[in-house]
């Protein structure tokens, strides 16, 4: 099979070697621990943990095995996700035995394959006749999507085209079925993901039918007459999901994203993982066919998105009904949904903003949800995972009240519905795509992540070096290394949360404000071999609050240090977190961590405790109550990823003040 690859601002990931220890031990975690791990969950090998019986299913499929599906109707894509992370570790590092054990999934894969392209295995076993019946419900395009992703992955990391073949003729065979044809289907997903993947398939293959066919699903998104309700009366109203009643994901149009046109779409709404999935696709295709209508869009809705429903923690989805967002400004942080794939999906669409336009702002909240929620998402063992990522837990009363039903306060070792840990592995696996921009003119720096890049600009290289301690230590070095000296702009991102940075070049300290555009430091001029950029961050412990609009958060106060949110946890602080208070003059100081917290940095500082000696014996309520004591307490803050590693116990983000 051959292909001309359109022209990427994405790095290789071969051209990116990651270097520094926290993120070497994340990266080897994946390849040593999570994907082997998560291989065995897929073939149901791991005790204790619910079946997946993913892998069973394309046996069943294939026709090599007997049985019936078991599932969800979307378990396809949990083998998707774990063939694209393993070819995102195969860039990186050989592997013949992974490599082996993947192309056998891919032969099994193929031979799923209908002879039409089609490829699902709920459908061929379980519900042939139903094939395209469902897209409200069923996830058909969402599996094919990630299948696709997995394809353009795996070509480019082993040069094997035989799973992109395989995509391919999914991708044409859908292309036949979906389109503005009298004889086609004039739908779209309901779980967005096929319009993203189909803009990475059309950047491996310049086939611009790839591209056509994601502006046909965006842009049919919504119109009337509606879909989702032509196809529930073709299937005489029936439905394939009764969780909240009949049809519910047909009715609730906003839930899937499709209540209006794209274009017309104000704010981010409905299911959180959706959004973001489906804004990724739209932002991509914005860049790649200058549509300067669906870029404004794009900017609207990230807006919306950020400024009025975005957790500290880089977290997004406010409510476990729909795991959807709720309205402005409602973020609850006991009963937060804020779905581990919703921020990895939040990561996609700010590098894909990032991409079409250089403004600090989308890697800023790269940044955030990166090193706070999607991290916390895995257990410091890379054996087991949040799928809900709360602010605030306790745990006593997670089992008598079913508003937190969703609420896990220690992470599982595997779900029912376990889209989140493949999720995890392939986005840590693939961090040197984040990491860089390229640009014709030179490389965008968004992370500063230990690490080489080689770029090439007008047909030169340009190699780069990151390092320093980052996020602990305030201090990045970048070192220049050229065949021939080189024209080119390195554009340096200025953190949000740093408010006095310090850069020199050479030695010599450089004007920041005359140099600075949008959040990035842009030094043009003629680089040379040896040339050294040095940075200063400082990272004060820095106190947060949240705008006057925020009611969960009034009165109370976040820590955070760099881009690192931190937290209070029982086995430090003791029960009762709800009693502590931190003053207004309290000043931190940093403590390195030991045992599971080594190589981290906690913060400790001295706070009060409101005193409930024999609480339970007082009365409920008091009228006119003496003011309440308070005695003196030393309170150590741990960073927000690594909670949930010592057991159960309460955990805060937001501390009273």
């Amino acid at each position: 099979m051959s292909f001309s690859p359109v022209d990427s601002l994405e790095v290789p990931l071969q051209k990116v070697n990651v270097s520094d220890a926290f993120w070497l031990e994340y990266q080897r975690l994946v390849k040593d621990v999570v994907v082997p791990y998560q291989w065995k969950a897929l073939n149901d090998d791991v005790a204790d943990a619910e079946p997946s019986h993913a892998i069973e299913n394309f046996r069943i499929a294939a026709g090599q095995s007997d049985g019936e599906f078991y599932g969800m109707v979307f378990q396809d894509s949990d083998v998707a996700k774990w063939l694209e992370a393993v070819g995102y570790l195969l860039a990186k590092t050989p592997d013949p035995a992974l490599e082996a054990t993947a192309d056998q999934v891919i032969e099994l894969v193929g031979a799923v394959q209908q002879p039409d392209g089609y490829l699902n295995t709920y459908f061929t076993v379980k519900e042939p006749q139903q094939r395209w019946a469902n897209l409200a419900e069923c996830h058909e395009l969402y599996c094919a999507g990630h299948l696709i992703e997995a394809g353009v992955a795996y070509v480019q990391a082993t040069g094997k085209t035989r799973l992109l073949e395989i995509v391919c003729k999914l991708a044409d065979h859908i292309a036949h079925v979906f389109g503005p044809g009298e004889q086609q289907l004039h739908g779209y997903p309901g779980h967005p993901e096929i319009e993203l993947a189909l803009m990475r398939l059309y950047e491996q293959t310049a086939e611009t039918r790839y591209l056509e066919l994601t502006r046909y699903f965006v842009e049919q998104r919504g119109t009337q007459p509606h879909f989702y309700d032509i196809e529930y009366e073709k299937r005489g109203k029936t439905s394939h999901w009764n969780t909240y009643g009949p049809a519910w994901m047909v009715k609730d149009k906003a839930y899937s994203q499709a209540h209006v046109p794209v274009a017309l779409q104000t704010t981010a709404v409905g299911h959180a993982v959706r959004f973001v999935y489906l804004y990724a696709g739209v932002a991509h295709l914005a860049r790649l066919s200058q549509d300067q209508e669906k870029r404004e869009v794009c900017q609207r809705l990230w807006e919306n998105m950020t400024q009025r429903q975005m957790y500290i923690t880089g977290s997004i989805g406010s409510q476990s009904s729909g795991e959807a967002f709720s309205c402005d400004y409602d973020l609850p942080n006991d009963t937060a949904y804020t779905e581990t794939c919703a921020s990895i999906g939040l990561m996609m669409f700010a590098n894909r903003m990032l991409q079409m336009d250089a403004d600090s702002r989308y890697a800023d909240v790269m940044e955030r949800a990166l090193y706070n929620t999607v991290l916390a998402g895995m257990a410091l063992d890379g054996k087991h995972f949040f799928y809900v990522n709360p602010l605030e837990v306790h745990p006593k009363s997670i089992p008598f009240n079913h508003i937190y039903d969703h609420v896990k306060p220690v992470r599982q070792r595997w779900f029912g519905c376990a889209c989140c840990p493949p999720n995890i592995a392939r986005l840590l696996a693939s961090l040197g795509h984040y990491i860089y921009t390229q640009r014709p003119d030179g490389v965008d720096i968004n992370l500063y992540i230990g690490s080489d890049v080689d770029a090439t600009i007008g047909g030169k290289a340009l190699r780069l070096k990151q390092s320093g301690g980052y996020p602990w230590a305030e201090r990045v070095l970048i070192e220049i290394d050229t065949d021939q000296p080189l024209e080119a702009t390195l554009a340096l991102r200025l953190p949000d949360w740093c408010g006095s940075p310090q850069v020199t070049l050479n030695g010599h300290p450089l004007e920041l404000a005359s140099l600075t555009q949008r959040g990035y430091l842009r030094l043009t001029q003629e680089w040379q071999k040896g040339d050294r950029i040095e940075m200063t961050l400082p990272m004060p412990v820095t106190r947060v609050k949240g705008n006057a609009l925020l009611r969960h958060v009034a009165g109370k106060v976040a820590v955070q240090r760099g881009p690192l949110v931190y937290c209070l946890e029982q086995a430090d602080n003791g029960s009762e977190l709800h009693n502590i208070r931190l003053p207004h003059n309290a000043q931190f100081r940093l403590i390195s961590g030991s045992g599971l917290f080594a190589g981290k940095t906690l913060l400790q500082t001295q706070g009060e405790r409101r005193t409930s000696v024999q609480a339970s014996q007082q009365p409920l309520y008091r009228y006119n109550p003496p003011a309440q004591e308070t005695v003196p307490q030393t309170l150590t803050f741990v960073p927000y990823f690594t909670w949930a590693n010592r057991g159960e116990g309460e955990m805060r983000v937001w501390v009273d003040e």
